[in-house]
């Protein structure tokens, strides 16, 4: 059965992606090169239409329609299950505009904050409290319970959209981050989360075979904003309310895109640059400015995120401290790879430096 769902999906984007690129074309949701892309041709967008449609296809007829997912009807029914794709169609939705018209930021982020405000108020997905380590006692959110669910959703879209710069990044990316989240979920025994992820893998490696480098097409803010939801909300439903510990794991999971998006508003603070603006400093860019072509960076970007999903394994099971030494590992790793890079610029290397000099005689 799940990996029913996954094929049916799989075969349905393979199928649906040429019909999307095509219909983008006529509709002008078309990409042209310019001094921040990396193609060299016009190329339709919008691709993520494809991921959708199959996504939402094959939701529908495994969660509703087969009578041997009635446990998952018991689990979550119907009612529950409707605001996670009224909220990913609303996404969709600002996709397509901005894939056609190139929308400005404000009308863009008030659609996620919709489309957020959707399945935590209507879907009653919020992150109310956690066990904090080393204490009896748990932190309740109360009021902010809210505004902290909504931000960790909109926060994780633009993250996925911002690494979406190179052929066959964002989808695969995202992919490794629903397959850590999906395991995790079998492991805790949640069914429908592990199917709901499941789907948007098949879907989402459909379209990579049009999608790797070179692309045909490219997913545009349509995919890149709905991958960035349905893992927001994927992650939240299965590990939210919880300890601390766990708390983090899905922010470990989604290591690359964090990292890039919290080093991206660091580095446009350090260069005195407004925080929306955009620039040609991602990690991608980084990589393939020390020489890396551009499926090699793809190719290593990849690694990097499944040694963050397996780190986030192995953080789950892990005890108090052995959390606490992984986590402070991690930490240092990332900011030497960010300062070797030059991620935030040139000159950013107060921990190289340090070091540096404790190794002088």
């Amino acid at each position: 059965m799940l990996i029913g769902a996954l094929l049916v999906a799989f075969l349905l984007s393979i199928f649906l992606t040429p019909f999307v690129g095509k219909l983008a074309f006529k509709l002008g949701a078309t990409d042209k090169p310019n001094e921040r892309k990396v193609h060299s041709k016009i190329m339709p967008r919008m691709g993520g239409l494809a991921i959708f449609l199959s996504f939402c296809i094959t939701f529908l007829l495994f969660l509703l329609f087969l009578p041997f997912m009635d446990d998952f009807g018991e689990q979550l029914p119907f009612g529950e299950q409707l605001p996670l794709l009224v909220g990913a169609l609303v996404i969709i939705l600002i996709g397509m505009a901005d894939d056609i018209f190139e929308l400005r930021a404000a009308p863009k982020f008030l659609g996620q904050v919709l489309a957020a405000l959707i399945i935590v108020l209507w879907g009653g997905l919020e992150v109310e409290f956690i066990n904090l380590p080393f204490f009896t006692d748990t932190l309740e959110f109360g009021v902010f319970s809210i505004p902290i669910t909504i931000l960790w959703i909109v926060s994780i879209i633009n993250a996925i959209n911002l690494i979406d710069g190179l052929d066959g990044l964002a989808g695969g990316v995202s992919t490794i981050a629903l397959v850590t989240i999906a395991t995790m979920a079998l492991i805790k025994g949640d069914l429908f989360v592990a199917v709901v992820a499941l789907i948007v893998i098949g879907s989402t490696l459909g379209f990579l075979k049009y999608n790797f480098h070179p692309a045909k097409i490219f997913m545009g803010d349509t995919g890149a904003l709905f991958l960035g939801y349905i893992i927001a909300v994927l992650s939240l439903l299965g590990f939210k309310n919880v300890t601390m510990i766990s708390l983090i794991v899905p922010i470990i999971i989604l290591g690359v895109p964090i990292s890039d998006t919290f080093f991206a508003i660091i580095r446009r603070v350090v260069n005195k640059q407004p925080i929306s603006a955009a620039d040609k400093s991602h990690l991608h860019h980084c990589l393939i400015n020390l020489g890396f072509t551009h499926k090699q960076t793809v190719l290593l970007i990849y690694a990097l995120a499944a040694c963050f999903g397996l780190a986030a394994i192995i953080f789950s099971f892990a005890t108090m401290w052995g959390a606490l030494i992984l986590v402070t590992g991690l930490l240092l790793i990332i900011e030497i790879f960010v300062e070797k890079i030059g991620l935030v610029n040139s000159n950013y290397q107060p921990l190289l430096k340090m070091l540096n000099f404790k190794n002088k005689p």
